[in-house]
């Protein structure tokens, strides 16, 4: 593994004392001492980590180290060296430097050859070239240059073929549609740009040496009807064209339509509709000027930046912005992000910018013409959508000051438009190179443009198609190369353009071949096709702060590379979500509430087991013998169990995990179900027995002498082994698990773009109303049942069950308190609070009335 450190600031590698930046090392048995790199340069050392080159300070014999630069640098030096046997480095008489050096591209050149004096390769400062040409060719610019500070003195000069005699070369046509009125006048500025083109390509000797390109040009209007006139003077009269050039999105339809049942190919500098894209309807049509659908790749990379998956979007009804939109929605679809809502007008955006509130759409694209977006922002004012939460895409081919112009059709101020505006983000293709470089043409952007003015007759922002000039002079490069290609550069590989006629499919395939591979650097940038024939360019991205528009990056979609100035700007500090973030929060019981209804029921269980333990103490007294004790210690025992069912009732996901849920569920149940069972049953079966033994004088009196206590015994057993039951196959065939009840939405108190779902923690199973209703059934009988017997005993009096009259008491108050909080529980199960307040203190209340009543020692009757 190589470790390239290049940082020259890090502690490791301080910056070393003298120009060579090698330093002579001591002999030591333990290697040779770590060199420090050079200053604006770094060392590769072999197999080692940044923390492992940190920790040693001597590296063993014969392991070699490599000196690397910087930059547009290069080492001057030894590159490599070893450590050898006596602990020094080779070659540490001579330094190892980091210089800067002058483009290698100077050192050599096409069609010629270079003389490099004054220095070595590379080129360093100081150096010169002489530039010298093969026969046949001669130089175009300055023979000589000299290195200087890493640049060199002038540019570099290029060869070109010795042409043929003006005279001699023979014509080759192009027939042009330009619109120099009508709805898009773009010819104005256009036709200018390609004639200048068409002196530019014809006086080089390299291209189309005995060729000259000439054009024969008609005024579309950019009307459909007035170009079908002129397309047909341009097929039915002499000189054959061999390629035609039309201008307008509606005139390139009809003319590539036609071009291939002539064998044209078609060139386009003003065509901007995704319908020309179709290569099966026109397919040898080519433009320079990109498809509005290149937008799109810079859309689906600014969303993937800003980690976007939902986007929304609202489009004016016509065929560009609905190519436009079909288009983004399979892009995004391949980027894993989603169109979430879908919003089209014709005239009246009203209805569609409310359901965009509606549906809560954040990131949305618009597209629609200038006038239409006064419209939208307006609507978009009144919805309040806009802000920190939302983001607009818009096209950026408006006017800056677009939301300032008074439009009678809008009720919003201009205030109001400003500031409903305010943070969109613009895609707008580059048709103009930012770059100050040199296209192929020798000239940059800006003196492109510079001559080009002086060339217009008008002020260039009243001149039509000024932006799409670049297009229409790229578009001359981009035919000339092709053609120049086609023909050989003059050599004899290649076919005699001047043989091309509307039957020559051969020369066609040729020229569509050439065009389809062209690449070069032109006034509006890089010119190269896609599959479709369609221009691939840079977009720029533009973001509205303050009122005015800032550029904060470029997107190169021929490399997919994203340049940004990090001069983007955000209401809330960061680009919003695409979504409101919902927040899942629990509503757990509160905790005040819980440890004070777990602080009485540890109470009463204290208080169950002294009862206990009383009636154990002192089972031998009589009258404690004949209230059946054992009965009674069981109701002890129930009680003790349904007071600790509150310690799981109040359990919820704030104390245990999820996995410990059904755990907690079964625990509920079963503590509840065999503390009824016990408790609630003990005292039912001394009531039934004091009813069945004592309230038929005549037919029971052999029963009260000899009242077996075993039936009391299986009378409770039969009571708990049915509820046994009942839970085992509830458990086995449907168990308790947890399930979560989901709440409407809520806002939070702060100002923050997220809503609240409250959630609910419940134990629940499939058929749970159907256990619940056999549950409730059953325990609901005997209540009711207890509650008659104990009304129908109250006036018995008998010493086999002497404390029937308190237990018929216990029994009202149990019945009671059950029979009113089990519907109302149900009823506010929602309510996790008032639910468990409501479970929780009537088996608090039942269970210590219970054992008040049956255990409390009592005042003697006067009979005893």
């Amino acid at each position: 593994m190589l470790l390239l450190l290049l940082l020259p600031l890090a502690p490791l590698f301080l910056r070393p004392p003298g120009a060579g930046g090698a330093q002579t090392p001591n002999a030591t048995s333990e290697g040779c001492q770590i060199i420090h790199p050079p200053w604006e340069g770094g060392i590769r050392y072999r197999g080692l980590t940044r923390e492992q080159v940190k920790a040693i300070n001597f590296l063993p014999v014969d392991y070699e180290i490599e000196y690397v630069c910087r930059g547009e640098r290069e080492v001057v030096g030894p590159k490599v060296r070893k450590c050898l046997a006596n602990g020094s480095w080779t070659d540490m008489d001579t330094p190892s430097r980091c210089v800067r050096i002058c483009s290698k591209s100077y050192l050599t050149l096409e069609n010629g050859k270079v003389f490099l004096t004054g220095g070595d390769l590379p080129a360093l400062d100081g150096a010169r070239v002489d530039f010298r040409c093969d026969s046949d060719f001669h130089l175009v610019g300055s023979s000589r240059s000299i290195c200087s500070q890493g640049q060199w003195s002038t540019p570099k000069p290029h060869c070109q073929v010795n042409r043929t005699p003006h005279s001699e070369r023979r014509a080759v046509y192009i027939g042009a549609l330009f619109p120099m009125s009508g709805g898009w006048p773009g010819g104005q500025a256009c036709q200018p740009a390609v004639e200048m083109a068409l002196e530019d390509v014809n006086s080089r000797r390299d291209i189309l040496p005995d060729y000259e390109l000439k054009l024969i040009h008609h005024d579309s209007k950019c009307d459909p009807g007035q170009a079908t006139k002129y397309l047909y003077e341009l097929l039915y009269n002499d000189p054959i064209k061999i390629i035609l050039m039309p201008g307008c999105s509606s005139v390139s339809t009809l003319v590539a339509e036609a071009a291939r049942m002539w064998n044209l190919i078609v060139l386009s500098y003003g065509s901007s509709s995704p319908a020309l894209s179709n290569r099966q309807r026109f397919p040898t049509f080519f433009r320079t000027h990109p498809s509005a659908t290149l937008h799109n790749p810079t859309r689906v990379k600014l969303f993937e930046k800003w980690g976007w998956k939902k986007i929304a979007t609202i489009q004016q009804t016509t065929e560009v912005f609905t190519s436009t939109l079909d288009d983004l929605e399979e892009r995004v679809k391949e980027a894993g992000i989603e169109i979430t809502f879908r919003q089209s007008f014709f005239s009246d955006p009203a209805v569609p910018v409310k359901n965009l509130k509606r549906q809560d759409a954040r990131i949305i694209v618009g597209l629609f013409y200038e006038t239409e977006a006064r419209k939208v922002f307006c609507e978009v004012y009144k919805e309040r959508l806009f802000g920190k939460k939302y983001v607009w895409f818009l096209i950026g081919w408006y006017a800056d000051n677009w939301f300032k112009i008074y439009d009678p059709s809008i009720n919003c101020t201009v205030d109001e438009m400003t500031e409903a505006v305010e943070g969109h983000i613009t895609t707008e293709i580059v048709m103009l190179n930012p770059a100050n470089t040199r296209s192929i043409s020798n000239m940059t952007s800006q003196e492109f443009v510079e001559k080009l003015t002086k060339r217009l007759k008008r002020h260039p922002e009243e001149t039509g198609g000024f932006q799409e000039a670049p297009l229409a002079y790229d578009a001359i490069w981009a035919l000339a190369l092709a053609l120049n290609k086609t023909s050989g550069g003059g050599g004899r590989s290649g076919v005699r353009l001047e043989d091309f006629n509307y039957n020559n499919q051969t020369i066609t395939d040729q020229i569509y071949r050439a065009m389809n591979s062209s690449s070069f650097e032109g006034v509006s940038g890089h010119v190269v096709f896609d599959a479709s024939g369609s221009r691939m360019a840079w977009t720029l991205i533009e973001q509205l702060q303050g009122g005015s528009y800032k550029k904060i990056g470029y997107y190169d979609s021929t490399k997919d590379d994203l340049s940004w100035s990090k001069t983007d700007k955000w209401i809330g500090g960061s680009p919003p979500a695409d979504q409101t973030l919902v927040i899942k929060t629990f509503r757990f019981l509160s905790q005040k509430l819980f440890i004070s209804v777990s602080v009485l029921s540890s109470l009463g269980i204290v208080l169950a087991v002294v009862c206990l333990s009383f009636n154990i103490y002192n089972s031998h007294v009589r009258y404690i013998q004949n209230s059946q004790p054992n009965l009674n210690n069981l109701t002890a025992v129930g009680c003790s169990l349904a007071l600790a069912a509150v310690f799981p009732l109040g359990l919820d996901g704030y104390h245990i995990g999820r996995s410990q849920f059904p755990f907690v569920c079964q625990a509920r149940l079963w503590l509840l179900g065999l503390g009824f069972s016990l408790g609630y049953g003990s005292m039912f079966t001394k009531i039934w027995w004091v009813h069945t033994v004592f309230t038929k004088k005549e037919e029971k009196k052999e029963w009260r002498k000899t009242l077996e206590p075993w039936k009391l015994y299986a009378t409770v057993g039969l009571l708990v082994g049915m509820d046994v039951l009942t839970l085992a196959i509830w458990q086995i065939v449907d168990p308790l698990h947890r399930t979560i009840e989901t709440f409407a939405k809520e806002e939070p108190k702060e100002d923050i773009d997220v809503s609240i779902l409250p959630q609910l923690e419940h134990c629940s199973s499939k058929k749970m109303n159907t256990w619940l209703g056999i549950f409730y059934g059953y325990k609901g009988l005997l209540l009711l049942l207890g509650i008659f017997l104990a009304y129908e005993t109250k006036s018995v009096s008998t010493e086999k069950i002497n404390d029937h009259r308190a237990v018929g008491m216990a029994i009202y108050n149990v019945a009671v308190l059950c029979l009113i909080t089990a519907p109302v529980t149900m009823i506010l199960s929602s309510q996790q609070d008032a639910a468990f307040a409501f479970a929780s203190l009537a088996i608090v209340f039942s269970s210590y009335i219970t054992l008040v009543v049956l255990f409390v020692p009592k005042p003697p009757s006067a009979k005893h």
